[in-house]
């Protein structure tokens, strides 16, 4: 390699690899960023995705115009599929072999099963864009296909949807379907009543937020109450299939079921020399956030099993991602001046989750707050996070809209193919005409 600029490779465009690329921005160095997709994502808004409350592009960012004016980076749509450390080389899915002479891994995280990978065809997951914007998909076509069903007796099922997982994702998404099927729907059919869908949160712990007070966990289990969720405590999932979900001694039986209850690495690192794994597959590191045995890769982001002793690990949020990639290229840049690297250092800068409208729960720096000023904090700071000056005042407006009107203007459903549309449409004209001439 060039000794004058040594090659950095980052894997992921997350939040880690942005503020490992952006830390290095000025460093003598040439940096490539590997993205299987072009866009950054902000992952903490899928849920109003997936619930219609936002349009897919107002979250998420082109990652070549976001570093369009860091002149020592280039941007590869590719996917990693072997990584051969010992070489420093990375080989991508379409035949390319990366060199390397500092390597960041910001791959994140997906989502786990607990060792339970034959559920995962009867759920549907929210990591992604793609999966956001399929489970919005699911979600309108159900209350579609139940204004087409005559037998009144098959409502409850289609109108049924569970949640498994209480911490934030799960509590957002169900806060979020409640107001969008019994608020926001409640007037758009005319023979069923989505008042009436049936939302289930299930949680396998004592309580929902656990990194909440208790108090506060209790305030978000009246509030969901109150909006219409039935919570299920203390409901370990023993069972999922085609259509049903045990949890505890419970059966529920729906068609749509949300996972949102654990995660783990990335695949990419398995049975790989010189990676500790952790049981959910994070990657263990050093302080540094490098690997024992290649100390010049560094895992970053959700990927990285932090866990300094007597602390709590480092838990699996944006900021935390940010902190870690940024001090990654910090790292970097150390080694290059062959100077010592230092041990990361994690400030957490709090917790907060919105149940709905006005209505969140926030704790940082000793500080806990609920209700209609923890919602406007919460509405603050992630606009204030959100990348790029267009969707901040995009998402702005959608929720200032939606907050004045109870309106969400992103319930369309697309991604149908013609053949599966035209059977759709068919039916729907058929039930509809029967309807009529009752």
């Amino acid at each position: 390699m060039n000794q004058n600029r040594p090659h950095v490779v980052i894997l992921g465009g997350g939040f880690a690899g942005l503020a490992a690329a952006k830390s290095l921005k000025a460093a003598p160095v040439k940096i490539t960023l590997v993205d299987r997709q072009n866009h950054h994502l902000f992952q903490p808004l899928l849920y109003q995705v997936a619930t219609a409350g936002l349009a897919a592009p107002d979250i998420a960012q082109p990652l070549r115009h976001i570093f369009s004016r860091q002149a020592n980076l280039t941007t590869i749509m590719d996917e990693a599929v072997r990584l051969d450390l010992p070489r420093n080389q990375v080989e991508l899915a379409r035949g390319r072999m990366l060199e390397y002479d500092y390597l960041i891994i910001g791959l994140g995280v997906r989502t786990g099963y607990f060792g339970n990978d034959q559920w995962k065809p009867y759920t549907l997951g929210l990591k992604s864009l793609d999966e956001a914007t399929y489970l919005k998909r699911r979600i309108l076509q159900t209350f579609e296909r139940a204004e087409t069903v005559r037998d009144t007796a098959k409502w409850s099922k289609l109108l049924s949807f569970v949640i498994v997982g209480g911490g934030p994702t799960g509590v957002e998404t169900a806060g979020a379907l409640a107001e969008l099927s019994k608020r926001i729907m409640a007037h758009d059919f005319r023979r069923i009543n989505p008042a009436l869908t049936h939302i289930h949160l299930v949680e396998a712990g004592p309580r929902l937020l656990p990194m909440f007070s208790e108090s506060q966990s209790e305030y978000v289990r009246a509030q969901l109450t109150r909006m219409g969720v039935t919570v299920h405590l203390s409901a370990p999932v023993s069972e999922v299939g085609d259509a049903y979900v045990v949890a505890g001694d419970l059966r529920i039986e729906s068609e749509n079921i949300v996972w949102a209850a654990g995660v783990e690495g990335h695949p990419l690192v398995r049975n790989i020399p010189g990676i500790e794994l952790n049981r959910a597959g994070r990657v263990l590191v050093q302080d540094d956030l490098s690997l024992s045995a290649y100390p010049n890769t560094f895992v970053a982001g959700d990927l990285a099993f932090v866990q300094r002793e007597g602390a709590s690990p480092v838990p699996c949020v944006a900021p935390a991602a940010t902190q870690m990639g940024r001090h990654a290229g910090l790292q970097i840049i150390r080694k290059i001046a062959e100077k010592e690297t230092k041990a990361f250092s994690y400030f957490d800068k709090g917790s907060m989750a919105t149940i709905g409208r006005s209505s969140a729960v926030t704790a940082a720096a000793g500080i806990r707050t609920r209700g209609f000023l923890a919602w406007l904090m919460w509405l603050v700071i992630h606009l204030l996070f959100l990348m790029g000056f267009r969707n901040k005042i995009g998402v702005f407006i959608t929720w200032v809209w939606s907050y004045l009107t109870w309106n969400r203007g992103a319930r369309i459903i697309t991604g149908l193919n013609y053949e599966s549309a035209d059977a759709a449409s068919d039916s729907v004209l058929s039930a509809a005409q029967s309807i009529t001439d009752q």
